[in-house]
């Protein structure tokens, strides 16, 4: 009975543009979805994280995910927006602000619609791919966003976010 269940068990996932591609990203780490405002740069940073925004008084890291995956800064646009996800690494709640060219939908995708990603023809790094989702005669990429930045870019935003917010304190 237990094999029936997880064979039939569904997932959604939010679809979004960067560049002429579409992404997905599983709904369950989404947060919310903003308007692109103003972002706080920061200096000595990789070209891909933005900067930070201040969201309701916390202090979320911002990265342009077009300039992540493909080397290329985004073009903003009137749908340009910023996905705030939130994840766990090492015991510690990250909040992410992902820029993107435009949100399309919220997708449900059976489990067996999820395939492994390619070892080749993709163009953005393998490691960056969480599984392909089959829709239709579609393959969407689903990111898997802790992967997406390195152990290290990690710790280095989590210090980011944890000295802005200090310095918040202070001020």
């Amino acid at each position: 009975m237990q094999a029936i269940t997880e064979n039939t068990q569904s997932l959604q996932y939010l679809t979004f543009q960067s560049r002429q591609d579409c992404y997905a990203i599983e709904i369950l780490s989404i947060k919310e979805i903003i308007e692109l405002g103003s972002v706080t740069k920061v200096p000595l940073m990789p070209e891909f994280i933005k900067g930070v925004i201040n969201l309701r008084g916390s202090v979320v890291p911002v990265i342009d995910l077009s300039a992540r995956l493909c080397g290329e800064v985004i073009e903003v646009g009137r749908r340009t927006c910023i996905i705030i996800c939130e994840f766990s690494i090492s015991d510690n709640l990250i909040e992410m602000g992902v820029i993107v060219d435009g949100v399309n939908e919220v997708i449900e995708v059976d489990a067996k619609d999820l395939t492994n990603s390619p070892q080749f023809g993709a163009q953005i790094r393998a490691d960056f791919i969480a599984s392909m989702v089959r829709r239709g005669d579609e393959l969407l990429i689903a990111l898997d966003l802790e992967k997406v930045l390195s152990v290290e870019e990690m710790a280095e935003l989590i210090e980011l976010s944890e000295r802005s917010s200090h310095l918040g304190e202070s001020a």
